[in-house]
This record gives structure tokens, sequence and C-alpha cells, in this order.
């Protein structure tokens, strides 16, 4: 018998989602966010993530800032 699958997916997951154009929802807000190269930003809340839309999980930054 196999496990049951997770419900919720870890953030590491929804960012790799949002970088690889899997998913079009703001981890932070939940607004659609826009694809720019490889800039993804949520024109909502100015969350920004710098990475490679190739899947590879090097090289990827958060432009947003606590507080």
């Amino acid at each position: 018998m196999t496990p049951p699958t997770p419900l919720h997916r870890t953030l590491e997951q929804e960012l790799l989602a949002v970088l690889r154009g899997a998913s079009l929802e703001c981890p932070v807000c939940g607004e659609f966010v826009l694809h720019e190269g490889a800039v993804v930003r949520c024109p909502e809340c100015s969350m920004r993530l710098h990475g490679r839309l190739d899947g590879s999980a090097a090289g990827v930054q958060s432009g947003l800032q606590a507080g």
C-alpha cells in the first residue's frame, strides 16, 4: 500500500513550481505572478524571484524582504 500524498506543498516546492511556470500563483499573497525572462514577480506584493527557468534548484534567490 502506498503512503498518502501530502496535501500541502513545502515553500521550496511552491517556489520551484512558480519558477518552472507550473504555478502562476504568488506563494506570498496568492495573486497571479508575471514571468519576465529569468525573473518572476508579483505586481500585488512586489515579491521577486530571480532564477533559472530550466528547473534547476541552484541559483534561486528571492527579492522579498521580511519586515
